[in-house]
């Protein structure tokens, strides 16, 4: 549960819903029984300094789905709302993409990261038992 509730955060804190992430996981996180105070701490994985990797990351994602449709982002003073709708969709599909797999990666992390901290500490307990005779 503990590796399930930090894979939805991160999914959480990638998902496009700008300002409402936590006000959704953490109503989420409660019916789903999950670990509420990881949630909201791995939810923290798009913090101000990791925003511009994580559009960047999600738009270049994008252009898988978009096929020939794809946009190639340019880096110029001259941004518009014509620009921004034209890289929308690709954004979307590519945040979603990349909330998917941080999500199944960090939960992965997290379950053997957890694995291996449980079993070093039955080891540990062991010893004691040993060593107290």
């Amino acid at each position: 549960m503990k590796a399930l509730s930090v894979a939805f955060g991160v999914f959480m804190g990638i998902v496009p819903i700008w300002g409402f992430q936590l006000a959704v996981a953490i109503p989420t996180a409660m019916v789903l029984k999950l670990n509420k105070a990881l949630v909201i701490l791995a939810a923290h994985v798009s913090i101000p300094p990791m925003i511009p990797v994580l559009l960047f990351a999600s738009h270049r994602l994008g252009r898988y789905w978009m096929g020939s449709r794809a946009e190639t982002l340019s880096f110029s003073r001259e941004i518009s709302i014509q620009s921004v709708q034209r890289n929308f969709e690709q954004y979307l599909y590519g945040s979603l993409s990349l909330a998917v797999l941080a999500a199944v990666g960090a939960g992965l992390v997290a379950f053997f990261l957890l694995k291996g901290v449980r079993r070093k500490g039955v080891g540990l307990e062991k010893t004691k038992k040993k060593g107290s005779r």
